[in-house]
């Protein structure tokens, strides 16, 4: 795999972390936000106005000011985050599609505390890829009625997640520092969440475990177990604190896709649904016309 020079990322991003973090006085705070939002081209249809967010890291992490209706339905997975899909499809020889010509392998992805047959349990499955761009909404929630038996911290460098950087580092979710929950739903079908890091992402954080720290000079991987720890669909699971990227990964007939196409996505969409058997859904690849700026 080729390698690139890592420009001091992690140090960047804590340091824009400590940045979007600071309270200015109102009017230079009003200044900032109202900046970034028409700079990004934020849609605040569904939240408070720039002006009344103290920091730069609350309007990042902004709430809805109503909450966003979905799908109950048990069987029913929910888009969790805004977003854009970038990729999804079939996991095939343990590979999962990145963007047109570059990959990654699930197994690498998912740490050295994840069981080998667990990993095994994917080959055939599906994956989705999430891109959050710094207009997006920060904040990721539960995809259906599901446990988390365990998360694992993986440290690593925090490269742009954008579709550009995407061209340029094959595997390039491996080489991020990430955030694994293994799941399973009430039917116990298997599936995980990846959180991917990248730069001037000051922090993700997890409604359910405050030990989980990430952005920090952590170097050893860190799994947390969990006994009991159920989570309701549309939950809030946590948030980043600026865009990045979130992979779900479907063992083996578990779940029929229903995405029809890349592109934008809202939290609470419908992606598909649980089911037992039948054929898997073919690859499906981004429109790289669809591509914007990004901070990371």
């Amino acid at each position: 795999m080729q390698r690139y020079p890592n420009f001091k990322s992690s140090i960047a991003s804590r340091l824009f972390g400590v940045f979007a973090s600071k309270e200015f006085p109102s009017s230079l705070q009003r200044i900032i936000n109202q900046s970034y939002t028409a700079m990004m081209k934020v849609d605040l249809t569904e939240f408070e106005e720039a002006s009344s967010y103290k920091s730069l890291n609350a309007l990042f992490t902004r709430r809805f000011k109503t909450r966003r209706l979905f799908n109950i339905s048990e069987k029913t997975v929910i888009s969790p985050c805004d977003s854009c899909v970038s990729a999804f499809g079939v996991i095939e020889a343990q590979l999962a599609l990145q963007i047109k010509g570059f990959s990654y392998d699930v197994r690498r992805l998912l740490g050295d505390y994840i069981a080998k047959d667990k990993k095994a349990r994917l080959n055939g499955g599906m994956f989705v890829n999430f891109y959050l761009s710094p207009r997006d909404y920060h904040r990721y929630h539960v995809p259906i009625d599901m446990r988390i038996a365990k998360a694992v911290h993986i440290p690593g460098k925090l490269y742009p997640v954008n579709f550009t950087w995407l061209r340029k580092i094959d595997g390039l979710f491996i080489e991020n520092e990430r955030v694994v929950l293994e799941c399973y739903t009430k039917e116990n079908r298997l599936f995980y969440m990846i959180f991917v890091g990248a730069l001037n992402v000051g922090k993700m954080a997890f409604t359910f475990d405050a030990n989980i720290q990430t952005n920090a000079k952590a170097s050893l991987q860190q799994c947390y177990r969990y006994d009991d720890l159920s989570l309701s669909k549309g939950d809030e699971l946590g948030h980043f604190e600026m865009g990045s990227t979130i992979v779900m990964l479907f063992e083996k007939e578990s779940i029929d896709l229903d995405l029809g196409n890349t592109g934008p996505i809202k939290f609470g969409q419908p992606i598909g649904g649980i089911r037992y058997g039948a054929q898997a859904n073919s690859i499906v690849e981004a429109d790289e016309s669809g591509d914007d700026a990004s901070l990371h």
